[in-house]
């Protein structure tokens, strides 16, 4: 096995298990309708994060192209993959007892350890996106560090913001315009 398809490897087993989560706690929705009530908001934070992790599995095979590998890439790559993991367990935990029974309440008293975590995830993308070398960087024009920088500061804002409209409103933004960059990103020739 070499080394591309070693890491990819470990990284397959963390993104299964932060993708069983997401399932997981979707589908105990079905499972259990009486025992948790779910909320809007929170279920489209989890279809993005879906979306998101798709996204960058798709983006991560370009570490091909990297010729040499070293244990601090690889490193970070694990801790950064770990990352999206943390994003599923915070956003589906094992229950919501403590709550009331309601993903409502959770994710308003979790919301800064969700954007916290989300803001992390989008700066250590940009530290992903230049291990892959300066023209791989490049290749995304101006777009891309102006996305990280906005998203950064939209998690910031959230982490502050307790107003519903507020998080129902960013959550739509942010899953249009991520589809809207992976349309644009890997539907064009």
């Amino acid at each position: 096995m070499d080394t591309f398809n070693h890491f990819k490897a470990v990284l397959g087993i963390i993104f299964g298990l932060g993708i069983a989560q997401l399932i997981k706690g979707t589908v105990r929705f079905v499972q259990h309708p009486k025992r948790e009530k779910p909320y809007w908001i929170h279920l489209l934070w989890c279809l993005y994060i879906f979306l998101l992790m798709v996204h960058f599995w798709w983006w991560e095979y370009n570490l091909h192209n990297l010729k040499t590998w070293i244990f601090p890439k690889y490193f970070f790559l694990i801790i950064y993959t770990g990352m999206y993991y943390l994003l599923c367990a915070l956003l589906m935990p094992e229950d919501v007892k403590d709550y009331g029974g309601e993903y409502k309440q959770y994710f308003f008293r979790r919301k800064n350890w969700f954007f916290g975590t989300l803001a992390l995830t989008f700066a250590a993308d940009v530290v992903d996106t230049l291990i892959k070398g300066n023209d791989y960087y490049l290749i995304h024009h101006i777009e891309y560090p102006i996305r990280a920088a906005f998203h950064i500061a939209l998690c910031l804002i959230a982490m502050k913001v307790s107003n519903k409209r507020f998080h129902g409103m960013l959550v739509s933004v942010f899953i249009v315009y991520e589809l809207s960059y992976i349309l644009r990103l890997f539907f064009v020739e």
